[in-house]
């Protein structure tokens, strides 16, 4: 496995190990001393995955302290562009945005640690992308910035966007607990 960093402070892109033979392929997307050797936070408490189609936004969530989370997301089957949204209140990059391609073809995960927002839009007809996260799912602290609100450009003509999605608060009116 390699890691990159990204232009966001904690944010890294992984390549993941693909073992092949006649058989098919083998591939390792997370590894507890790899992440430890690098300080990378890795005590995962849920997994879960999203089966999403073509035009499909889903984002920009996060959850609030105490239940704020890292996490490693992984695209199993299609390709998204997953994006990265800084909610550290004293991060030089607060309120600034990076987009990442992750696809089944790329083997590339994302890690991202706690206070970024998360989204991604499906490339292409439908996608599977698979979390591992380090706090259990907390409905009071589930949140979420808009996600046409901080200055990205989503390249999607007709979004399908759900209703709370639609309905969390612009980035510029929301308050960081971060």
């Amino acid at each position: 496995m390699k890691i990159n960093e990204t232009a966001l402070s904690g944010v890294f892109i992984l390549e993941q190990s693909v073992f092949k033979d006649p058989r098919g392929a083998f591939v390792k997307i997370f590894q507890e001393s790899f992440f430890k050797e690098r300080g990378l936070e890795c005590d995962f408490k849920e997994n879960y995955y999203t089966r999403s189609k073509e035009d499909v936004i889903r984002g920009m969530h996060f959850q609030t302290p105490p239940y704020d989370h890292a996490k490693l997301v992984t695209v199993i089957h299609g390709t998204i562009l997953d994006v990265i949204l800084d909610l550290r209140k004293g991060s030089p990059t607060f309120g600034q945005y990076e987009t990442f391609e992750l696809s089944r073809e790329n083997r590339k995960s994302i890690y991202i640690p706690r206070g970024f927002a998360h989204g991604f839009t499906v490339l292409g007809e439908s996608a599977i992308a698979y979390y591992m996260v380090t706090s259990e799912y907390n409905s009071e602290h589930d949140c979420g910035i808009r996600y046409d609100s901080f200055g990205f450009d989503w390249p999607v003509v007709n979004p399908i966007v759900s209703d709370r999605d639609k309905a969390f608060p612009a980035f510029s009116e929301f308050k960081s607990p971060f």
